[in-house]
């Protein structure tokens, strides 16, 4: 059947007048309303590390960047040139503590190196009470956390005695952090010991509710029974979140985010990635598809 002019202008009109419904207030609503009850908002939060990406950064340009960019915390690593070390006076503890309660910034937590699988019993005991020296640090400049690792198995040590070993020195650090309202966080980390059911024997040992992990997106997290068996081994344990770039396709940040959402978990996800010539821009990507695999955008 042929149209003439005018009753084509007339369907072209009904067609182009569905599309503005389509754009409505009220279709959009509804819409937004739909995406909310299939993703409820998250209560996570995100922030970096200071390795890789801001291992250059003062306090004022980690405060700065992280302002400019949405970032709600920041995890503070050892040896960087932020400058927040145990050498630090109480009078420069407690003007760290200020400029970040003064600022959009929180100062999540510090990362430390400290390890606890050696089998020489000196060096795991200095190791130990230099944790114990880093948890003091962390209250004083007003950090609810101090993040710790495993770092391998011993050859010459069975492996399940070194998991106990670990897990021991962590219950001393718990109950030592609580009296400073400091957490210890478990590194998901090391030869051997990132496998997840050996993280979960190490909690285990530790047996300390002061004691949790670290999350830390690794590939032997897909390992062994897959990623939802290894994530829900120790799921009511995870305190923090590092994550990759997330742009890497083989690993699934996305089920990640949902089985992390799954659980009400509201830390915070930490961005660990290489530096760059445009922090900045990074970060706002990063944030993008932080929110986007979320379906919040």
């Amino acid at each position: 059947m042929k149209l003439n002019r005018r009753q084509l202008l007339t369907r072209a009109g009904a067609g182009f007048g569905a599309l503005g419904l389509l754009n409505s207030p009220v279709l959009s609503a509804e819409s937004s309303a739909s995406s909310a009850a299939k993703n409820p908002q998250s209560k996570m939060r995100l922030g970096t590390v200071t390795y890789n990406l801001a291992k250059d950064w003062d306090i004022a340009t980690i405060l700065k960047n992280c302002e400019a960019a949405k970032f709600q915390g920041v995890e503070l690593r050892t040896t960087h040139a932020h400058g927040v070390e145990v050498s630090l006076t109480k009078a420069q503890r407690a003007d760290v503590r200020k400029r970040f309660a003064d600022s959009k910034v929180e100062l999540m937590g510090l990362g430390s190196a400290f390890d606890y699988h050696t089998p020489e019993q000196a060096k795991l005991r200095k190791d130990i009470e230099a944790t114990k020296e880093y948890m003091v640090l962390a209250h004083d400049v007003g950090a609810p956390g101090v993040k710790v690792r495993p770092n391998g198995l011993p050859k010459e040590v069975p492996v399940e005695k070194t998991l106990e070993q670990i897990g021991q020195s962590l219950r001393e650090l718990g109950e030592f952090g609580q009296g400073y309202g400091v957490e210890i966080r478990l590194e998901v980390h090391g030869s051997g010991t990132s496998l997840l059911p050996h993280i979960k024997k190490i909690l285990d040992a530790a047996s300390q509710k002061n004691v949790g992990i670290t999350w830390n997106s690794n590939a032997t997290d897909l390992g062994g029974q897959g990623f939802d068996y290894n994530f829900n081994l120790v799921k009511d344990k995870i305190l923090c979140v590092h994550m990759r770039d997330l742009y890497i396709e083989d690993y699934p940040f996305r089920r990640l985010l949902k089985r992390l959402n799954e659980i009400g978990f509201g830390g915070y996800c930490l961005a660990e990635v290489p530096e760059s010539a445009d922090p900045i821009r990074v970060m706002r990507y990063l944030r993008g598809l932080w929110l986007a695999y979320q379906d919040l955008l």
